[in-house]
């Protein structure tokens, strides 16, 4: 099924690394670069359909307030959705598109780690101080993908803080609130466990992998920051700060 695709991006990955004399870190960097530019298409839809959702968030509580029944307020959530243009789903296909890219990639660069000469010509791993082939055992990369990682989660995140008053009664009130604070927990907890698993799996990746998960994450973090700007970003930030202020004092 990836055949023809793997075909393409071994090619291109080729082509770099003749363009570049042999150097497999600029051609990672460049292939990585041009194939999410070439999603880019795709992308920009479902980063401006989320862009809109983040900022329906305060309307969505004021109905999630004003509708008791969970039948009524998704019929009002689809009637808010439909009246300011927005479709759910659209982000859908992106995302398959991109998962199914981003399987073939990972085939591409395991082959081309792995093999001992290109084109006649002996593989040249090294790029500043990495062995491309091998995992990086100054865990300077895994930690740079973790934390890219983590500030790219952090910005997925809405940056909008709402309050609601809500008339239920107060068992119902207490219901909802606990409901809520529990998926917000696990939400929460996504978002610093994906760059804990990152930084994990980048440990034993080899370092050519990790470097093609780097340069895409900071690509993905300037893409969002120009469609939804800093998002959760700034409040992490904000209750660090406090946090550290209470510990220190100062």
């Amino acid at each position: 099924m990836l055949g023809p695709i793997n075909g393409v991006l071994y090619q291109a990955l080729l082509f770099f690394y003749q363009l570049f004399g042999g150097n497999l870190g600029l051609s990672i960097i460049a292939i990585t670069l041009i194939t999410k530019i070439v999603l880019l298409p795709l992308v920009i839809p479902s980063l401006k359909s989320a862009k809109k959702m983040q900022d329906l968030k305060p309307e969505l509580d004021r109905l999630k307030a004003k509708y008791t029944d969970k039948a009524a307020f998704q019929q009002a959530q689809v009637a808010l959705y439909k009246e300011r243009g927005i479709n759910p789903a659209a982000g859908c296909l992106p995302q398959i598109f991109q998962i199914i890219i981003l399987i073939s990639l990972y085939q591409v660069f395991m082959y081309f780690l792995k093999q001992s000469s290109v084109e006649g010509t002996v593989l040249n791993p090294y790029f500043i101080y990495l062995d491309l082939t091998k995992p990086d055992r100054t865990y300077i990369m895994p930690i740079l993908a973790g934390v890219s990682q983590l500030i790219f989660s952090l910005m997925m995140q809405s940056g909008v803080v709402s309050e609601v008053k809500n008339p239920k009664k107060k068992d119902e009130k207490k219901k909802e609130e606990n409901s809520l604070e529990m998926a917000s927990s696990m939400q929460q907890q996504m978002v610093y466990m994906m760059p804990l698993m990152t930084v994990i799996i980048s440990l034993n990746f080899q370092s050519g992998l990790v470097l093609y998960w780097v340069i895409s994450t900071v690509f993905s973090l300037v893409q969002q920051y120009f469609f939804s700007g800093w998002g959760g970003l700034i409040p992490a930030y904000n209750k660090l700060r406090n946090l550290v202020t209470r510990v220190t004092g100062k």
